[in-house]
């Protein structure tokens, strides 16, 4: 299969899934996302007003939780925690679901932590998610369903 093809194969399967998740309160759909054996109930955030929101003003977030922020194509990412109040660890993931990169993030700053190359999502989860867990670039992410309860 083409890489052309498999982008349009994971944007297609990731809309159909988004399509038919639980909502947050928020509003936005969850779904649920494997990293090397550990899953994570994610937001996502697929529109503009969404992404520049991201997790502004909570003031907790769940263990396993977090939000993915999704792009219509492949760009240079960089997120900054203004506004932020719960310290976050961010991955940045290729069309694949490989994580190229992973950073840690302090509440409250405007420091930008950028992708290294340009990537498609973004995985904001509670800070030290990943390293509790062994979780470091290279290693691949799959996004499946979750089941409204």
């Amino acid at each position: 299969m083409g890489e052309r093809a498999l982008r349009l194969l994971l944007v297609t399967a990731l809309a159909l899934l988004v399509s038919c998740s639980s909502r947050s309160p928020a509003g936005l759909p969850v779904i649920s996302i494997d990293v090397e054996g550990h899953r994570i109930r994610a937001e996502v955030a697929e529109e503009p007003e969404d992404h520049s929101r991201g997790l502004m003003y909570r003031r907790k977030l769940g263990t396993n939780s977090g939000m993915l922020f999704v792009y219509a194509q492949p760009e240079p990412l960089s997120f900054w925690m203004k506004n932020t109040f719960v310290p976050l660890s961010i991955a940045f993931i290729d069309d694949d679901g490989t994580i190229v990169h992973i950073a840690d993030m302090a509440p409250q700053t405007t420091v930008s932590h950028r992708s290294p190359k340009a990537v498609r999502y973004a995985l904001e989860v509670n800070r030290g998610w990943f390293a509790e867990r062994g979780i470091k670039a290279g290693h691949r992410t799959q996004f499946q369903h979750l089941n409204a309860d």
